[in-house]
């Protein structure tokens, strides 16, 4: 759905954006830099949620619309239509990621062992008012490890396959100008897993919560338990005109993996992977994945639910449209409210004056305690 902001005074259109941005003063590339290098967790959801990964021009959003995540986001997705599509990259499979960070809530002992990486899980939640007494927290130096975690890690899912616990579909040999792509094409329903994990990979961070807490909490038909979650790097690699493949560099992504039994002889699995480290989005999303076979109509975990729920712009844009002029729909909407109050105060009419009105007849009068029966049938007046 697609809205057209209204204009009417200029000047006061143009003061209005003056007034918003008056208390952020001048934005250089200084202060880009200072966003990206303080908020690298807010720069990567709103990469994430934008479906562009450039942490400079995100960061540059961020201080340009003080900190509004979806107007953040907008402005990202806005810019990347302009973009040209030079090629399409490789692949990427689990175990050719740069891994930062990997964990399992199903298994203690998996292949390749378990990395807590970077995380807050196990951290004290106290805030650290020492820095408004001009006493800076400073972090502590990460220590260099004995013996450092290798780069690379197998697929978790993949051991699990091989042992039976999860089923082993063939897989299916796709082009790649034949994968669907969601910012190309409509969202069309029943949706192709593609276009499912697609749209998941650039919803709403708070949204896709709100529905994978909800899936969590007994609305949906599989509860989860994180089979496999990963923070890490993925390395694309692009194909050259000429024929060789050669690597464009690097971009954080986050993926997780969630399980449940299914059927009691097999485990199913929901995955979810996104730009940029956001672990709190992926499982949620993973779940909502999970759930979404077999879902009822109308429930959290409905795929066109939670799909077309969980849409940060389309769903911020038709929020925000409701402070844009609806003059005309509301005062149609007072019209009618005041003719039907108009209707209940009107007082009845004499009932004498009504009989009299009703009757037909040569206009003389029946006999006493005759009963009256009229040459015509009788017919109200409209009075």
């Amino acid at each position: 759905m697609a809205y057209v902001a209204t204009r009417g005074g200029e000047r006061a259109i143009a003061q209005s954006e003056r007034l918003y941005r008056e208390g952020l003063g001048p934005i250089d590339r200084d202060r880009v830099a200072a966003v990206a290098d303080a908020l690298p967790w807010l720069v990567d959801r709103v990469m994430g949620e934008a479906s562009l990964y450039e942490p400079e021009l995100a960061a540059l959003a961020l201080a340009q619309t003080g900190g509004d995540l979806y107007e953040a986001v907008l402005l990202l997705r806005a810019w990347r239509t302009t973009q040209p599509r030079l090629a399409i990259a490789r692949p990427v499979t689990q175990d050719r990621l740069f891994t930062h960070r990997r964990i399992s809530a199903a298994f203690k002992d998996i292949p390749g062992g378990q990395i807590l990486g970077p995380t807050l899980d196990y951290s004290h939640r106290i805030l650290a008012t020492e820095v408004l007494e001009g006493r800076p927290l400073t972090p502590a130096p990460v220590q260099k490890a004995d013996r450092p975690a290798p780069p690379h890690h197998p697929s978790l899912a993949a051991w699990q396959k091989a042992q039976g616990l999860v089923a082993d579909p063939a897989p299916e040999e796709v082009a790649p100008e034949a994968i669907p792509d969601l910012t190309r094409e409509p969202l069309l329903f029943p949706a192709p897993r593609a276009h499912r994990l697609q749209g998941l990979a650039r919803a709403d961070s708070g949204g896709v919560l709100a529905l994978g807490y909800s899936a969590m909490r007994g609305h949906g038909n599989a509860h989860p338990t994180v089979n496999e979650l990963r923070l890490a790097e993925a390395e694309l690699r692009v194909p050259h005109p000429r024929g060789t493949v050669f690597s464009a560099g690097r971009v954080k992504v986050s993926q997780a993996e969630v399980a449940a039994k299914e059927g009691g002889t097999r485990i199913r699995l929901g995955f979810a992977a996104t730009l940029g480290w956001n672990e709190v989005k992926v499982i949620a999303a993973a779940t909502l994945d999970l759930n979404a076979p077999g879902a009822a109509k109308g429930t959290p975990t409905e795929e066109e639910f939670f799909l077309y729920h969980t849409e940060p712009v389309e769903a911020s844009g038709f929020c925000i449209h409701f402070k844009l002029p609806h003059y005309v729909t509301f005062q149609s909407a007072l019209d009618a409210m005041r003719d039907a109050n108009a209707r209940k105060t009107q007082p009845p009419a004499d009932p004498l004056l009504r009989c009299e009105n009703t009757l037909g007849g040569s206009g003389g009068r029946s006999a006493p305690g005759a009963p009256h029966a009229p040459a015509h049938p009788a017919k109200e007046t409209t009075e």
